[in-house]
């Protein structure tokens, strides 16, 4: 381990951060073995990509039978007709009872940049509304919409103009869906004119800002704004879509339909691959050779979702996604008498978080012990969190139940341990407003 750690620190960038020092060898469905092994149990996915768990056979053939035809001519070039069939397949799942089209390219943050491109040619505005917290990608259109600076934006200079972000209505922090609406009203009286604005782009689980949802009621009266003022509006299902929240989509807990839809991870069950899906006169209004890219929709990417979303259906997975969260939600319900540092506990589906405070405020440290603790144990969790005070639980909805069981175990026991000899016993879930948490 110390070896290949020199090998890292000496060979690669110290920009790409890395959650464990753990080196995978193999993996099967929710389970990853080192080098060494040591088998883990994964509760990251990839950052919610394996939903259908590592190397599912009938993704991992028909990557293979791809292989056996042709993996790459550039569908802009020599086109293929699973491309074609993958669209169609997209533009039924997606929410929106209007016609659809669809574009791939190869990265969540690739899908929201030709968002972005496709809103602005459509309405002839630049300006785009994004909210604090959000995380949409690592490009300079990207971190410019992302509201988080550290590590995302620390560093690299200007961001792209013409990009406003509003508070993300969380009770939990303080902030009302009345006082989110409030801030956009301010910013349109005092900053932009609503007629210069695009889009606004939301995800409808926070990911990387805390998983926090968005509540209910905010996304019809972001709907509402958008028609007044002749916006479109954004849904960003980079993290949230494809079974992973209890719905196919997380937009379908809203009941309200986006203009566009940007879609990526669980995608591709561990390949490559991202998409755009929209209203087609949205969609139809870049010129030809306006969109598209090198490997945007690779053949073996395709051939990978479409078998993805056999899996999803076949195995039932928007279900078991919400039987399994109830069951983690519950289990770390059971811990909130003994273990005070629990603040809140949420997400829908097996999209789940716990936060953890001390003293009212934002606890990073305890939440980093407890990640630790579980590493140990052999357990592979992620933490989020503008604060960095959430842990964030991705397992791929196809864990076993023997094994989702034992990671169950392994969460309670980090917890516990995380806390120590001696811990206080103050209850966490008191005022954790941006006042009293700091900035």
């Amino acid at each position: 381990m110390t070896i290949m750690t020199d090998r890292k620190n000496a060979a690669i960038s110290r920009g790409v951060g890395m959650t464990t020092q753990v080196y995978a060898d193999r993996a099967e469905n929710a389970e990853i073995w080192d080098g060494d092994g040591r088998r883990y149990i994964d509760f990251a996915a990839g950052i919610a990509v394996v939903n259908t768990g590592h190397r599912h056979p009938k993704v991992v053939q028909a990557v293979k039978d791809q292989l056996d035809r042709f993996t790459h001519t550039c569908h802009q070039v020599v086109p293929y007709e699973n491309y074609v069939a993958l669209a169609e397949r997209l533009n039924d799942l997606v929410p929106g009872d209007f016609e659809k089209k669809t574009i791939f390219a190869t990265t969540g943050a690739e899908a929201v940049e030709n968002a972005v491109k496709i809103a602005r040619c459509h309405t002839g505005r630049n300006g785009i509304v994004a909210f604090a917290g959000g995380f949409h990608g690592r490009t300079f259109m990207g971190m410019a919409l992302t509201g988080k600076v550290q590590p995302y934006k620390a560093g690299f200079g200007s961001m792209m103009p013409d990009v406003w972000h509003l508070p993300f209505p969380n009770d939990l922090h303080g902030v009302t869906q009345d006082e989110a609406l409030a801030a956009l009203d301010r910013l349109f009286k005092a900053d932009v004119d609503p007629a210069r604005v695009a889009a606004i782009i939301i995800e409808p689980v926070q990911g990387e800002g805390g998983f926090y949802p968005a509540p209910a009621g905010f996304m019809a009266r972001l709907r509402e704004v958008c028609d007044r003022h002749g916006m479109l509006l954004i849904a960003d299902e980079v993290q949230t879509g494809f079974a992973r929240t209890g719905r196919m989509f997380a937009m379908d807990l809203h009941g309200v339909e986006a203009d566009l839809t940007t879609m990526a991870k669980g995608l591709g069950g561990g390949l490559p691959i991202s998409a755009v899906t929209g209203r087609a006169e949205v969609m139809d209004a870049p010129n030809p050779g306006g969109l598209g890219g090198t490997y945007a929709g690779n053949p073996l990417g395709v051939a990978a979702a479409l078998a993805v979303l056999d899996v999803i259906e076949s195995e039932g997975l928007v279900e078991r996604a919400e039987r399994l969260g109830q069951r983690l939600k519950q289990r770390l319900s059971s811990l909130r008498d003994d273990v005070p540092e629990i603040a809140d506990i949420r997400g829908p589906g097996l999209m789940n978080a716990v936060e953890f405070a001390e003293g009212g405020k934002p606890s990073p440290e305890f939440t980093n012990k407890v990640r630790e603790e579980a590493l140990s144990r052999g357990l592979i969790l992620l933490t989020c969190g503008v604060h960095g005070n959430v842990i964030r639980f991705l397992p791929p909805l196809t864990v076993p139940d023997a094994v989702f069981d034992e990671a169950l175990g392994i969460i309670e026991d980090a917890i516990r341990a995380a806390r120590g000899p001696g811990a206080h016993q103050a209850r966490a879930d008191g005022d954790l407003s941006p006042e009293k948490i700091g900035s």
